[in-house]
This record gives C-alpha cells, structure tokens and sequence, in this order.
C-alpha cells in the first residue's frame, strides 16, 4: 500500500513537472510570437516610410502652402483638445494658418504615420516635461495619435502636475508633465500658477526628476516663463523651510544655473540604452507687429498668413547677434547649445525656433481662454489687451513640431 502511494506520488510529481514545463514554454511561445508579430508589424508598416538622410538638416527650409496634406487632423475630431487651442471653435474665421507645411531645403520629412509612431512606443512612454507650450505640442501629440485608437481604448487622466494619455492596445502613455522653469519654483502647482513675483531655486530639482525615471522618451522645454522680466527671482534657502527672501539674478546666469541642475540630473539618472532625451529650442512670441513690417498691426491679431519676407534673419544663433529680428532671447538658445553638448548623455535638441518666428498667423490671438474662461465679444475686439501672441492654435505649428519630433524617434534603431 506505501509502495502504491509512493509510485502515485512519483507519477504526480513527474505529471505537474511536465505541466509546469509545458506552461513555461506556452508563455515563452507566446511571448515570441508576440515579439514577432509586432516585429513583423513594424517593419510591414514602416516599409513605405521614407526617413530623410541622416545628415539633413530638418530646420533650414521654408514654409509651402499646402491644403492637401495640411492639417494632419481636423478640429472637431479630436476630443482632448482643450478650449485654449481650438481657435476655429472659438471663433477665428479664416482656417489657413492650418495649411502650411514645413519644407526643408535639402530633404523632406516623412508623412507622419500613426501607426508607425504607435510601435516605436509600444509597452513604452512619452513625456513632455515643462510648460504650457510643451502642453501644446502634448496636445498635438496626442490627437496626432488618438484617430487610430478604438473608442473606449484611450483615456486621460490627471494626477497632480501629470497628465497620462493611455492608449491600452499599446500599453503606452503620451503624457505631459507639468514644471515651468524645470527646476522647483513657486510656480509649481499646475492649476494655481499666475504668480506675479514668480521665485525660482535653480539648484532644486529632485522633487520634479523623480517623476521623469523610467521614462523611454523625454522631451524637455523651458523659454517663456523666464520671460516676464530681465531678472529672475532666486530664493535664499527653500520653499519647504517658509524661506521668502531672494535675490535677483540676470536672466542668462539663472538660466544657465537652472540649464546645469537640469544636465546633472540627466547624466546622473538617464540611461542613455534605455531612454531618449529631447529638448525643444526656444517657442518664439510675435508681439510687436512693427517687427514683421507692419506697423499699422496689432500684435499678432489679425495676422492671416507667415512672414514671407525672405530678408529676415531668423534662426541667427548667437554668434553675431542676441535677438532675433521679433526678438527671440537667442542668448538662452546659446545656453542650451553649450550645456547639452557637454553632458554624458545624448540630448538631441530640436531647434523648432528660427521655422517657428515666421509664423505670426498662427497664434491663438483673440480665439482662446483667460483665466480658465473664453473671451467675451468684447474682449475679442480689443485685441491690444487680449490677444495671447504665446501660444498656437490646433491643428496648427505644434504639429510640425511633432512631425520633426517623429522622424527623430522612428529613426532610432529603425
């Protein structure tokens, strides 16, 4: 009888060790095929995509009115666009400004495919990280992407200064990340944020780097918060101690400071095998209309197509000259230049601001929000104090942004 039970426990241990052994090599199939399959996807998919030589410079070009590939989505099709962006909607009457595309000199950016850019991210994340022109081109981004999502297979949440678009059938995230000046700031709450004396620690930016680990792509920006004023405020000790002395530093130093807290973060918690980092140039304001050679303008309002005045210097760098001609503070652009190329970890930045200063039509203007509110009719007719000559319509100039942003990441490891 112990000899029966004992050969029956034999046979059960041998049976449940081939169960066991059979599981692992379903999983292990599955898995393979699983890889194959998006293998053999990609590569199906990415056949007719035509990358520009490797060597091509993306940002030297000019502006081509094309109604038939622009815009690369409509308005009303997209459903996460907030009602800042969505000019038509909001009133504007003329829908040109949605018609350009970007044409460089020598090359041409591939067509931008959904599809594509969903299997570069797939099982990944995307973060944009700093202010609310990378909120901007966050949103372009995500309607760019979300047409070819099933309903009920995408959602949007918000948890504190981050906001995660999930696309389930990826199990990849587009998300954006809220900190306007990189470092801590008191500036920092994303929904309470229109501080006058805005005080920045240039040195402080753990309690912001830790969200941004593990993320696959990371695509930086901060230029307009730092423009409010020649000096920026830096404060004497730390937010957390109730400190509220500061002392005012010129506006390239605490740039500068701010730019090298960031670049030692990156080298110190970025694996480059891992995760990729951008950081966008500079979003450029069209405020003064006297700039573009029309001195009867107000500001950007009004404005219906590019400058086409192929005179003007954009784009200039800072090798002989610190503002561009609308007045772009090219001094930072430098700072970024110097202090990416120095790090550890490869920063691929994207210098969207000389093809950005032609085009002052396509701002937001008088189509857009106030404080969390859209304007009257009244203040629709005073542009001189209401137009917003910051931000961008959508669809709009941040697309190209992300069409740039698109052939550099489906170019990596394609």
């Amino acid at each position: 009888m112990k000899q029966m039970r004992k050969n029956n426990l034999s046979i059960f241990a041998v049976v449940f060790s081939l169960f066991l052994v059979g599981i692992i090599m379903y999983n292990d199939n599955v898995k393979s095929i699983a890889y194959l399959t998006s293998s053999s996807s990609f590569s199906s998919l990415f056949k007719d995509v035509k990358l520009p030589p490797e060597e091509c410079d993306l940002f030297t070009g000019k502006w081509v009115f094309d109604n038939k590939t622009h815009p690369l989505y409509k308005e009303e099709q997209c459903e996460f666009l907030t009602e800042q962006v969505t000019c038509l909607r909001n009133g504007r009457k003329d829908s040109l400004f949605q018609n350009w595309r970007w044409q460089p000199r020598d090359c041409s950016l591939p067509k931008f495919k959904a599809r594509v850019l969903l299997e570069k991210l797939r099982n990944k994340r995307l973060m944009f990280v700093g202010d609310s022109l990378n909120r901007n081109q966050w949103e372009s981004m995500v309607c760019l992407v979300q047409s070819v999502i099933a309903p009920g297979r995408k959602s949007l949440n918000q948890t504190g200064s981050l906001t995660t678009f999930q696309i389930q059938d990826y199990n990849a995230t587009v998300e954006f990340y809220w900190a306007p000046f990189l470092v801590e700031s008191n500036s920092d709450d994303p929904r309470k944020h229109s501080i006058v004396d805005r005080i920045i620690m240039p040195e402080s930016i753990e309690k912001h780097g830790v969200n941004w680990k593990d993320v696959d792509f990371l695509v930086f920006n901060s230029y307009i918060w730092w423009m409010n004023t020649v000096s920026i405020k830096v404060l004497r000790g730390s937010f957390d101690e109730g400190d509220t002395e500061y002392d005012e530093i010129r506006r390239p130093i605490a740039y500068e400071r701010m730019l090298r807290t960031w670049g030692d973060w990156v080298d110190h918690h970025i694996d480059p095998l891992r995760t990729t980092v951008f950081f966008m140039s500079m979003s450029p304001l069209h405020i003064r209309s006297s700039d573009w050679g029309n001195p009867e303008g107000i500001s950007c309002a009004l404005e219906t197509t590019p400058i086409l005045n192929k005179s003007m210097v954009f784009n200039v760098g800072t090798n002989y000259r610190l503002f561009s001609e609308i007045g772009t503070d090219y001094r930072l652009f430098s700072s970024v230049e110097n202090v990416t190329q120095s790090l550890k970890v490869p920063i691929h930045f994207l210098n969207i601001t000389g093809l950005s200063e032609y085009r002052k039509d396509a701002h937001t203007s008088v189509y857009t929000i106030k404080q969390g509110k859209l304007l009257t009719h009244e203040q629709q007719n005073d542009p001189a104090t209401y137009a917003d000559c910051i931000h961008w319509c959508l669809p709009g100039l941040p697309d190209t942004w992300n069409e740039i942003l698109y052939t550099h990441i489906i170019s990596k490891s394609s």
